[in-house]
Parts: C-alpha cells; sequence; structure tokens
C-alpha cells in the first residue's frame, strides 16, 4: 500500500516529492451519470487530483434521515477509476456557496464552537460518513490523500479547542492521511483557523508571493500549497454576471506553480446547484452583514470546464501551463446533446393553496409567527395567514424582520410583494380582513457572521405599531414536489396566475438541453421529478441547464412551480440544444 506524507517542503508519497495538481469538482452539483466524464474532463486539463466538500444538510435534511451518504464513496471509487488521487473536505461546515454553508437548518448547539451539544451532533453525523473516506485512503489502495479540519475557520472564529476536537475526532473515526486547514493569507485568519501539527494552506485568487511569503512567516515549514485557486467566481440573482479573463487566471496558476506549491483550483468544473440548494451571502463589504445577495441556480463559476463540462479558452491556457509539470491526457467524448427543440405547453395547472393542502407539513396556529425551522422548512415557502379585527380605518401592514420575500393577498388579492428591505405593503390594510403572506427562502447565508440565520417572518406581523396575533401557517418543502402524484390538476389558466403548472415534452435524441422560460417570474423546474433549480427573471441567469441523463427518449413530465406570475400569453417553455459557441446560462438569453 502507498503512503502519502507532508515532508519539511514537499508532498511525499512512499517518500518521493510530489506535486499535487488538483481541481475542485462537487459530486452533489454534478448528475451522478455524468461524473466520469467530468473526472477525465480534470485528467484532459492535466490534473491527478480531485476535491471535493461534502454537505451535511444534502445527507441528513432531518435528524436521523440519512439519504445516500454513500454517494461519496461512489464519486470516489469513480475519482480512483479515473486515474485521480482524492482531497476530501467534509466540514462540518463547508461553506461552498451551498445553502446553510452545508449545516442542516435543525441543528442544535451552538454551531462552529466547541459547544457540547453541537460536536455531539457532528460525532453522530462523522460516525455515519466517514466511513466512506477512511476505507478509500491511499494506505488502504483507495484515493484519498488528505482530509480538511472544518473549512476557512479562520474567517469565522477563534475557538482552537474547537478545531483541536474535531482533529482528534477525525484521527478517532480512523482517518490516518494528512489533515490540513485552509484559510486566507491573512495573520487574523492564519492564527484563528489554524493547528499545531496540522498543515496549514492558503486560499487566493491573486499574489501567490504574497500569500505564500504570509504563509511562511506563520508556519516555516511543510508543503506550500493554495487550496482554493480562486480562477473564476460566482453570482447572485439581480447582479451582474462574473468572469475572469482566462490569460490573467493562467499567468497566476504558473505563478503558484513557479514558486514550487500544490495547487486547487477552485473550481475546475462548478456544475449547478439543482433542487434550491443555491446559498446566500451578505453583501455590505468586509464584514458580511448587509443586503442579502441569494446565488443563482448556475454553479459555472467561469470555470476551465464550463457547466456543460464543456472546456473554455480559460481550459486550454491552464492546460499549456499544467503540461510542464506532469502528463496530460486526451479529451474524452463530448457529451451528447438534445437532438430536437421542442416547445413544451403546459396544459395542467393546481392552485399554491391546493398544493400546499396536499403535501404541506402540519398546520400552526400560535400567537406569532413560527420561523421555517420551527416549520422543519429548509427550502421551501411558507404561508402565513393572519386576521385584521374590524371595522378599523386603513393602516400601513408591516412583516418586521422577513427573510426573504412575501407575496401578499388581502381579502384574496394580489397586494404586493415585500422583501426584507421593502416590508411595509404600499397600500395600508382597513378592517376586518384576511392577509396571506406566501414567504420564500432565497438561500441560507453560507459565510460571514449571519451564517444560520432564521427564515420566514422573524419579527411579527404588524398593523400600524400593533401586533397583529393568532397566526396561522403551513410550510411546504421543496422536496414534497419530486413527485406530483395525488396532487389534482385542473385546465391552466390564463390569467398568469401562481401555482404548479404541469405539461409534457417529447425528446429525440436525448442529451444535454438548455431549458427557456420567457414571460416566467420565479419558481422552480422539475423535468421527470427531477429538480434542475430556482429560475427568476431578476437575471443574470436567464436559462436553467438540463442535464442529459434525466431526459428520456418520448414523452417527458415537466412541472413548473410558479410563485410570482407566470406569462400572460399561456405557459410555455423552450427545450433545446446547447449552443455550441456558447453554452452559458448566464450570457445565454
Amino acid at each position: 500500500m502507498s503512503e502519502f506524507s507532508t515532508g519539511e517542503t514537499d508532498f511525499l508519497l512512499d517518500g518521493r516529492p510530489v506535486r499535487l495538481l488538483s481541481g475542485a469538482l462537487h459530486y452533489f452539483r454534478v448528475h451522478e451519470a455524468q461524473w466520469g466524464h467530468r473526472l477525465a474532463m480534470l485528467r484532459a486539463m492535466g490534473l491527478n487530483c480531485v476535491e471535493t466538500y461534502v454537505p451535511w444538510n444534502l445527507h441528513e435534511p432531518r435528524p436521523g434521515d440519512f439519504r445516500d451518504v454513500e454517494a461519496l464513496g461512489r464519486f470516489l471509487d469513480a475519482a480512483r477509476q479515473a486515474g485521480l488521487w482524492a482531497i476530501v473536505r467534509p466540514g462540518p461546515y463547508i461553506c461552498a456557496e451551498w445553502e446553510n454553508g452545508g449545516l442542516p437548518h435543525w441543528l442544535r448547539g451552538r454551531a462552529r464552537t466547541s459547544d457540547e451539544v453541537y460536536l455531539g451532533e457532528v460525532e453522530r453525523w462523522f460516525g455515519r460518513l466517514l466511513p466512506q473516506v477512511v476505507e478509500r485512503q491511499i494506505d488502504r489502495g483507495g484515493p484519498v490523500l488528505m482530509v480538511q479540519v472544518e473549512n476557512e475557520y479562520g474567517s469565522y472564529g477563534t475557538d482552537a479547542d474547537y478545531l483541536r476536537r474535531l482533529a482528534e475526532l477525525l484521527r478517532a473515526q480512523g482517518v490516518t492521511v494528512p489533515l490540513f486547514t485552509s484559510d486566507g493569507p491573512e495573520d487574523h485568519m492564519l492564527t484563528g483557523g489554524s493547528l499545531p501539527g496540522v498543515l496549514t494552506t492558503v486560499n487566493f485568487g491573486s499574489g501567490a508571493r504574497e500569500a505564500f511569503e504570509a504563509l511562511r512567516r506563520y508556519r516555516p515549514d511543510g508543503p506550500l500549497m493554495c487550496m482554493e485557486f480562486w480562477c473564476g467566481w460566482f453570482d447572485h440573482w439581480g447582479g451582474e454576471h462574473v468572469v475572469r479573463d482566462a490569460g490573467d487566471a493562467a499567468a497566476t496558476l504558473r505563478e503558484i506553480l513557479e514558486l514550487g506549491a500544490s495547487v486547487n483550483l477552485y473550481m475546475a468544473h462548478g456544475g449547478t446547484n439543482f433542487a434550491g440548494w443555491a446559498g446566500a451571502n451578505r453583501g455590505g463589504g468586509a464584514l458580511h452583514d448587509g443586503p442579502l445577495e441569494p446565488d443563482v441556480t448556475s454553479y459555472d463559476y467561469d470555470a476551465p470546464i464550463d457547466e456543460y463540462g464543456r472546456p473554455t479558452e480559460k481550459f486550454w491556457r491552464f492546460r499549456e501551463v499544467l503540461a510542464a509539470y506532469g502528463p496530460v491526457a486526451e479529451l474524452p467524448s463530448a457529451p451528447e446533446v438534445l437532438g430536437a427543440p421542442d416547445e413544451v405547453r403546459l396544459t395542467g395547472w393546481a392552485a399554491l393553496s391546493a398544493v400546499l393542502e396536499e403535501r404541506g407539513g402540519a398546520p400552526f396556529e400560535g400567537p406569532v409567527p413560527p420561523t421555517f425551522e420551527e416549520l422543519d422548512v429548509d427550502r421551501g415557502l411558507v404561508r402565513y395567514e393572519v386576521s385584521v379585527p374590524g371595522p378599523r380605518q386603513p393602516y400601513p401592514l408591516i412583516a418586521r424582520g422577513l427573510r426573504d420575500l412575501a407575496v401578499v393577498y388581502v381579502d384574496g388579492e394580489r397586494a404586493g410583494v415585500l422583501t426584507e428591505d421593502d416590508v411595509q405593503l404600499k397600500e395600508p390594510v382597513a378592517g376586518p380582513a384576511r392577509v396571506e403572506l406566501w414567504v420564500e427562502s432565497l438561500g441560507r447565508v453560507n459565510y460571514g457572521p449571519r451564517s444560520g440565520e432564521a427564515k420566514g417572518i422573524t419579527g411579527g406581523l404588524l398593523h400600524e405599531r400593533q401586533f397583529l396575533h393568532g397566526v396561522r401557517a403551513r410550510g411546504l418543502r421543496l422536496d414534497a414536489l419530486d413527485s406530483v402524484s395525488g396532487i389534482g390538476f385542473g385546465p391552466a389558466p390564463d390569467d398568469g396566475s401562481p401555482g404548479l403548472y404541469r405539461g409534457e415534452l417529447s425528446v429525440r435524441g436525448a442529451g444535454d438541453a438548455v431549458l427557456e422560460l420567457p414571460g416566467w417570474t420565479r419558481g422552480f423546474v422539475w423535468v421527470n421529478g427531477f429538480n434542475l433549480g430556482r429560475y427568476w427573471s431578476v437575471g443574470p441567469q436567464r436559462s436553467l441547464y438540463v442535464p442529459g441523463p434525466v431526459l428520456r427518449e418520448g414523452g417527458n413530465e415537466v412541472w413548473v412551480l410558479e410563485l410570482e406570475e407566470a406569462p400572460a400569453d399561456g405557459p410555455v417553455l423552450l427545450l433545446r440544444a446547447p449552443d455550441p459557441t456558447s453554452v452559458d446560462p448566464l450570457t445565454t438569453s
């Protein structure tokens, strides 16, 4: 069996120096049937290693309800079959522009600290997860070279006992390969996030020499590695599409390697935030305490391998640089693409209230609005209902502490849309009246001091300065709609009403496709029960990626959950093959 270790200046494989040329590829952002192709693309770029996070909340959406934890093991097996080593970053916190940074919404205790309740939950989770890693370590014939302790903890806290306890837990569970931490190349991050006796790595997008000099001031020995070379970036709904020049990124990659360091491209292939798992950030500068900035469904990341698995200019520039440091494999065959376009006309429809009654959680009634967490809603929406007493004159209606977005109805008529920056209904409400607020979570914060904040109406409903009590609420989780059997569908309306739309498309030549939603406002799309993710007319994302394995020859079912307003001229979608000259969903109209 091979042995991997860290020497004073190099990584050592069976005592021989080795350079890690790694690329991030998250198994949970790529359809499993396409893992082999994407891993082969890493080899073709000149990489010898793949890195992945593990999202706890994906695999344990409810306490004790474990779902396909074995997917990590299958991915690591696929990496080994592709001839790649592997780096695993199991968290428990991962950031990753993922819902709540990978932490479950139901988590007890004070997260990311040495709180015993929290650590007890982590130990239970690691007990289920880590066998997938331990049995695939390099000293057991597997591909796993290294395992990370937490993730960029120096950007968050200074609880050194917490990091030490995590490292001890990893060792106790059977992890024998080297452990490492990764943080920004700044003094406070390195002091807050590093551990004695554990390899320290740094994350950056430019300024490699300065970053490694900062690392050496703090940790004078050990291999140099940029664990996250940010060669692209992610996008927010309502923001601008971010692109990094390929030549500039390649120059920084060359600098990293010329300094004798190992590297992990973040991302080598980004993939997609399927099923509404995209996270969110808080703007407002370095403190990350400002307005909510939800992440788009595409995690293309302007990576060298785009969302459709195709090489970009950046791929070829990186390949040229990497070829000087190791073998470069041939490109695998390109993925199949859709044979013929199809216009999808959605003819069935169910009102949101009917879907909620059929698939919603247990009804709640109490004096104040419950949070999403109290209703056990991770991704989805909650309908809040309250009665305004009367008779009384019109007063402002305020959803205090709203997170994140609410469509409001007064006596059954739509009255407006509220956001956390605009929590007061434009038209005052007179009593008596019945008010409904359909509140949607746009993604839990995955980075910064406001990680883990509650969703829903967190501060109460006000009529003028008076709290409205007697709140009725019911939540609808997105995963409750992965099947629509049992939901009663009637004819689709012609007035753009929100609701669950249903239709069928005919496919000739199944393969990767682009789904366009002209005139739709905001919601989610399923194809054959597979949730493609959120669409939103605010952009910059203009279409959704449909993985070829999701489609089948002949008839396919499509469901669209529109939460605000469907096209007035009829509920129609367009499925087409990707444009061979531009497959970026953030630039395709």
